[in-house]
């Protein structure tokens, strides 16, 4: 099944957000490399596809997981938790209706 896995960053953590990005990219190559990577990016803070040292607000990964527990395990296993970015994290079942 696919789940949403949405984050909200905490304020002023860009400095560790790009410090703990290589494994974070990496870990979304791995489900990508599985096959069950749908689409993962981060929220720009600004009307920007690059929005500089404004940073992000957050991040949307859908994916596939063989359940919620699952999934919830593979967020919370995060490197931009483990580095203090993100201050929330939601992961709920996610219904692809289109395209």
């Amino acid at each position: 099944m696919l789940y949403m896995i949405c984050a909200t960053d905490h304020a002023n953590s860009l400095e560790a957000r790009l410090a703990a990005r290589p494994d974070h990219l990496a870990r979304l190559e791995s489900l990508k490399d599985d096959g069950r990577l749908i689409m993962a990016g981060p929220f720009p803070a600004i009307d920007s596809p690059d929005p500089g040292p404004a940073g992000f607000t957050g991040s949307l990964v859908v994916a596939k997981f063989d359940s919620l527990a699952q999934a919830q395990e593979w967020a919370d296993a995060d490197p931009y938790v483990g580095a203090g970015v993100y201050a929330q994290v939601v992961v709920k079942p996610y219904k692809k209706v289109l395209p």
